[in-house]
């Protein structure tokens, strides 16, 4: 049965700013070299002329990476794949879409982004599910990965208001 999760951040950069940084290449090498050092990887970004942004990346996890029984029980090959899109919406807020794609482990996930002002910078709210089809351990894989995606969120976006103030 599919896991929901549901985020909510706030950082003092403003949705023009974050979503230049989005459009940047150095933004991604620097947040995926933050976030997954040697794991991660920037596979594609495109940037439409009409401001649409695709992003995708691909994390490498292996076992050591993962909590005991879950490295254990996954593959040595297993391989994260993000996909993000962006586009502008009329109503200053930047609407996107992403998907979790695994290699190794009969999983996906999917979901809605939506980037807002607010007087003091910008809010993201991410909302999706993901859903991991082994018998005994996809709820407790769902879960650790639902709690990781609820702290990691926060953390991006404070690093992407700091990348923009030139701190990171």
């Amino acid at each position: 049965m599919p896991r929901p999760f549901d985020v909510t951040t706030e950082t003092s950069a403003g949705v023009a700013d974050v979503v230049a940084a989005f459009s940047a290449q150095e933004y991604w090498l620097a947040r995926l070299a933050a976030y997954g050092g040697d794991s991660m990887t920037l596979d594609s970004l495109v940037v439409d002329d009409d401001g649409g942004i695709v992003v995708r990346t691909t994390q490498d996890l292996r076992q050591e990476m993962l909590p005991g029984a879950i490295g254990r029980l996954l593959p040595g090959d297993t391989a994260i794949t993000r996909t993000e899109s962006w586009r502008p919406a009329t109503d200053g807020q930047v609407h996107g879409e992403f998907t979790i794609a695994a290699r190794g482990v009969p999983s996906s996930g999917a979901g809605t982004m939506v980037l807002q002002p607010v007087p003091a910078g910008s809010r993201l709210r991410v909302r999706g599910s993901l859903e991991v089809r082994i018998p005994i351990m996809g709820g407790r894989i769902e879960r650790y990965v639902a709690d990781l995606i609820a702290r990691e969120v926060p953390q991006m976006q404070q690093f992407t208001a700091s990348w923009i103030a030139g701190e990171a």
